[in-house]
């Protein structure tokens, strides 16, 4: 599905004013497109947030079905739920593919933005909505960090988080990660210094970064059994075309300027800059937590969450076990929806000033 299929289904609200950047650049205007389900409540408190990864949308229902719909983790008959297209993406929200005030777009000039920027423009959104406060903000990779914001830029509306598949700070080995997939796109011709014609993007920059981040988004378990060394029809290694499927698979819906502006912002992900520290950053937070970890990811390695999980003063670490690699908390989504019930139903059990659990999750 393109990048303009995927927009359509959303609705947009333009932010009023100015949108001032953590890096001091301003954006004139800030389009947010984003999905909801269910009603808001009379009192704005029965909001969920749910927050996608680098390429997701806020379609919710096409990539975590298992979590959304009656009965489920994310039920819309008594959660008003809500996802947003990321600042910076290009499935309608303000990003590189975005009009400038001269018409033109913005493309490589569009400005740096974090990932303070894009909770912050989610928050607008959510002002505009009516929310007063979330029961839960949840999400995964580049969600997750956003969801560890959420905690600490809004304490007092956040009452549950379950950051999955994240660290405190994004580490050198994912940084590098990054930066490898960046330059992919910065070899293709088509690029030219980060500018590119609308009509001839720079297709093999953009699958070849795909592909190296599918490296990384799974793992030797995950592959070795599925692809071996069996060669396709084409003679080429089976796990070859794999990743050549993925490559044009993303080109066909996503945006190279989108892919590096999103890798950067994800590379500023670190909750104790200007905070004093990470520690010190996490033990503000008052939100209940449920940190996921995924026991065969090399991109974000479970010692990483059980930092995080034990740095929060009121968290539950749960491991899913799988051979998937980072990307389990997508291919794994029925483990991960009974994790968030499992969660969701002892918070109401608890009560929101209920004791300290040092527990340890395994699905």
């Amino acid at each position: 599905m393109s990048a303009e299929a995927f927009a359509a289904a959303a609705r947009t609200l333009d932010l009023p004013g100015p949108f001032t950047l953590e890096s001091g650049a301003r954006l004139p205007a800030v389009r947010v497109a984003y999905r909801s389900w269910g009603e808001l409540d009379e009192h704005g408190g029965n909001a969920v947030l749910v927050c996608h990864a680098l390429t997701g949308s806020a379609d919710v229902d096409r990539w975590w079905g298992a979590l959304l719909g009656p009965g489920r983790a994310l039920d819309p008959g008594r959660d008003f739920v809500v996802c947003s297209n990321v600042l910076g993406g290009c499935y309608g929200t303000t990003g590189p593919t975005s009009l400038r005030p001269d018409g033109r777009p913005w493309g490589a000039g569009f400005p740096d933005v974090s990932v303070r920027d894009i909770v912050r423009v989610q928050a607008a959104l959510l002002d505009s909505l009516g929310v007063k406060r979330l029961r839960l903000v949840i999400g995964g990779s580049l969600g997750g960090m956003q969801v560890l914001e959420w905690a600490l830029l809004f304490p007092e509306r956040v009452q549950a988080i379950a950051p999955i598949a994240i660290a405190v700070r994004h580490s050198a080995w994912a940084i590098a990660l990054s930066e490898t997939q960046r330059q992919a796109i910065a070899a293709d011709p088509r690029w030219r210094d980060g500018n590119y014609p609308a009509e001839d993007p720079p297709s093999a920059g953009l699958a070849a970064a795909r592909m190296v981040a599918m490296c990384s988004y799974r793992s030797r378990a995950s592959l070795e059994p599925r692809f071996g060394r069996e060669r396709a029809g084409d003679g080429r290694y089976a796990v070859e075309s794999w990743l050549h499927h993925h490559g044009r698979a993303l080109v066909d819906r996503f945006d190279a300027g989108s892919y590096v502006a999103l890798t950067k912002a994800m590379d500023t992900h670190d909750v104790g800059r200007g905070r004093g520290g990470w520690r010190e950053a996490l033990a503000t937070v008052k939100a209940k937590a449920l940190v996921v970890s995924i026991d065969s990811d090399v991109l974000y390695p479970p010692v990483e969450q059980e930092e995080l999980a034990a740095a929060l003063p009121d968290a539950r670490l749960a491991t899913l076990q799988s051979p998937h690699g980072h990307d389990a908390f997508l291919i794994e989504a029925e483990a991960v929806a009974e994790l968030v019930r499992g969660f969701r139903a002892a918070q109401a059990t608890r009560g929101v000033e209920g004791r300290r659990e040092e527990a340890s999750w395994v699905a």
